[in-house]
């Protein structure tokens, strides 16, 4: 019972600091005003980078914003202000803007760094929970990510505070994101190893086999040479190609399948007799994901790749696509 109980009381402080949270974040939504947009012009306008400042858990999340903003096409970076003040300084250049993180809009390693930033002409924008504080006076325009109360039921670990700036960043980031046209594409670009950047950036030419690792045979060739083939290069098929080495068709470990159950005569049987002629074909500067959903439609799992002549180029199938992580 006291377990039971214990369990409950557990559940209902979790669900306590999830509506707490999500009454901060709901509360920014009359904030995206005038002042939003301003900062979202400023930092579309920056030429340089847009260096994110921020101490102790606002450090954190500024972290956060510039990796968001960096991914999504707004080139941007963290500098710890402890740092800053002892040299770091220095990678902050004409025309570049900082966005400075501060629940209390007071923090002093931030404050001693206004006057550095002001000298250098760097527009600043600041992200506080008080517009009356030092730092939101200070900057050109002052994001208000004020809190009611924390989630921390003593009031002072930085939580509802902490998760209203982190959508407050978001929201800017993906204002820009919009406003720059940035596509599915440019994020791929700057996640090659993710899954969408395999998805978006790899072609059939990378994954495909080449020469003599393509299993091939002629027409003429028994069905019995043709398995040997098969089993020689592991692709679970073969393609059945013309003397110039254009495509005539494939045969796959299916129609293996289906020709041992017709009692095939597998010495004497040429290959162009039982082949699947016409075979579905695929070019090599086609996205590997195209490859794939031909694979998934058709319910196939090889393609043949062939140049603009119908020539056998190359060849691609299921477990290319698995390794390469485009599955």
């Amino acid at each position: 019972m006291e377990d039971s109980e214990r369990a409950k009381r557990l559940c209902a402080l979790g669900r306590a600091v999830i509506e707490t949270e999500a009454q901060a974040v709901q509360a920014l939504v009359p904030r995206i005003d005038e002042a939003f947009a301003a900062a979202c012009e400023r930092m579309l306008a920056c030429r340089g980078r847009i260096v994110v400042l921020g101490m102790g858990k606002s450090g954190h999340i500024a972290g956060k914003i510039a990796a968001t903003l960096a991914s999504t096409g707004s080139p941007a970076f963290f500098v710890h202000p402890g740092e800053a003040s002892h040299g770091d300084l220095g990678m902050i250049v004409s025309g570049d803007l900082v966005l400075a993180l501060s629940n209390s809009g007071e923090t002093e390693e931030l404050l001693v760094l206004v006057p550095l930033i002001k000298r250098l002409g760097v527009p600043l924008i600041a992200m506080t929970g008080n517009p009356r504080s030092r730092l939101a006076q200070a900057a050109e325009v002052n994001l208000d990510v004020s809190v009611v109360q924390e989630a921390c039921p003593l009031g002072l670990a930085p939580t509802a505070s902490t998760t209203a700036a982190l959508a407050m960043g978001d929201a800017l980031a993906v204002a820009l994101l919009e406003s720059r046209g940035f596509t599915r594409e440019d994020f791929a670009r700057s996640h090659p190893a993710g899954t969408l950047g395999r998805r978006l950036l790899l072609h059939v030419a990378d994954l495909m086999h080449r020469g003599e690792a393509i299993p091939r045979v002629g027409p003429g060739t028994t069905l019995k040479e043709t398995l040997v083939e098969m089993s020689r290069k592991g692709l679970g098929m073969s393609a059945v190609l013309d003397e110039a080495g254009r495509v005539l068709g494939i045969y796959t470990d299916g129609d293996l399948r289906r020709s041992l159950d017709a009692a095939i005569d597998l010495h004497r049987t040429p290959i162009e007799q039982v082949m699947t002629k016409n075979p579905v074909t695929i070019e090599p500067d086609r996205l590997a994901a195209e490859a794939l959903r031909i694979m998934e439609l058709r319910k196939i799992n090889a393609l043949l790749v062939i140049d603009g002549e119908g020539k056998l180029i190359g060849a691609l199938n299921m477990h290319d696509l698995l390794r390469a992580g485009v599955v």
